[in-house]
């Protein structure tokens, strides 16, 4: 039977491992990490395949400056682990500098006795200014 402090700790290093691969621009790292039917998808809604993120990297889509991934939780059922965190970001879309600030879903699947991304999605999280909110002890009512 499987350790699963054991596994929450390896997958927390796959994790830093993916990010720091990006960083380094080291897409072959990436892929290795990566089940060949991933699902990557982007905060504006975009997805990609494996092969289609890697190629977007190598031809500078995406240039990664600056990735901080703290994780919140890390949830294993079966051979399936969910890592539920943030994920804030400088990086360069499309020839665009830009700062991304996300919740952020990556799912993990055990492949034999090793790891792979299955799947990652982050969702932008809401600016407070545009919801009326002065921060967290703002309420119903209040004004600005």
């Amino acid at each position: 039977m499987p350790d699963r402090h054991s596994d929450e700790q390896h997958i927390l290093s796959l994790e830093d491992l993916r990010y720091e691969a990006v960083l380094s621009s080291d897409f072959d790292a990436f892929a290795e990490l990566c089940h060949e039917e991933l699902v990557y998808a982007h905060s504006n809604g975009e997805r990609d395949d494996l092969r289609g993120y890697v190629d977007k990297c190598r031809q500078g889509v995406y240039v990664y400056h600056r990735i901080d991934h703290p994780v919140d939780q890390v949830k294993i059922l079966g051979d399936i682990a969910l890592v539920l965190g943030e994920m804030q970001a400088e990086l360069t879309i499309r020839g665009t500098r830009t700062e991304l600030d996300n919740s952020a879903l990556a799912v993990w699947i055990r492949v034999g006795t090793s790891w792979k991304l299955l799947a990652y999605q982050p969702t932008p999280k809401p600016v407070k200014a545009a919801l009326g909110q002065r921060g967290p002890t703002a309420s119903a009512g209040s004004t600005p």
